[in-house]
């Protein structure tokens, strides 16, 4: 038979599990309704030894949206390799994944939460877009500082992004795959804007634009804009 005696935690291991326990509770409901009593029942500890980790919730709220911007920042990350618009095609699943897995958490960390305003919070959110920014660059092949147009677009689109997903949260009134497409054709048709006044973004994007396929989101966008014009 086991002793039934548990292996005791070591400082980082305990810290790493309580942030673990946090995310998953800020991930399903807002800040304001985890108390740190929950957080202790579900990592098997007292509140005061809680408070021997983290100073307060504040605190531990910050170490789980550190994680969390990790996470998400990772999910920009893809081979460069193949047509742009099926790399934003599965960069942009794997986005709404992470914002179906942390919905309230999400809107937490980008509507305002007990951190909001924070410097810590504001870095973080900066952090996970300065990311994107930095992937969409050098998905593009883009080496050096960006074109002052191309910056626009791409920033201009990962604001998007954000607020897209944020109104798609509430209420998930547009299939999720529709809206994922729907936000890399988003990205060509600003892009293609901008390149109509900028013949240095106009070249790099003929060059993307012959690597698309007949069947890629790119070209499905300049099919419907045709049959538009057509009818």
């Amino acid at each position: 038979m086991g002793t039934g005696v548990r292996r005791r935690m070591g400082v980082e291991e305990r810290r790493q599990q309580l942030i673990g326990v946090a995310l998953e509770l800020f991930s399903k409901h807002s800040p304001d309704e985890v108390s740190i009593d929950e957080i202790a029942s579900r990592a098997g500890i007292s509140r005061p030894l809680v408070y021997h980790y983290f100073p307060g919730k504040l605190s531990l709220y910050e170490a789980a949206l550190r994680r969390a911007a990790e996470d998400l920042s990772s999910r920009f990350a893809e081979p460069h390799e193949g047509p742009l618009g099926a790399r934003l095609r599965r960069v942009m699943a794997r986005f709404f994944d992470f914002v179906e897995e942390h919905g309230p958490g999400f809107s937490a960390l980008m509507r305002g939460g007990p951190a909001v305003g924070s410097s810590t919070t504001n870095a973080l959110v900066d952090s996970v877009r300065q990311a994107a920014y930095e992937q969409m660059l050098a998905h593009m092949g883009v080496v050096g500082p960006a074109p002052a147009r191309l910056e626009l677009v791409v920033r201009s689109w990962i604001s998007l992004v954000e607020s897209t997903a944020l109104i798609w949260l509430d209420g998930r009134r547009v299939p999720r795959e529709e809206l994922e497409t729907k936000l890399v054709q988003d990205f060509a048709a600003l892009a293609a804007v901008a390149a109509a006044r900028d013949e240095e973004l106009a070249t790099l994007l003929r060059g993307l634009v012959k690597q698309e396929t007949g069947d890629g989101p790119f070209s499905d966008l300049a099919a419907r804009m045709i049959a538009l014009a057509e009818e």
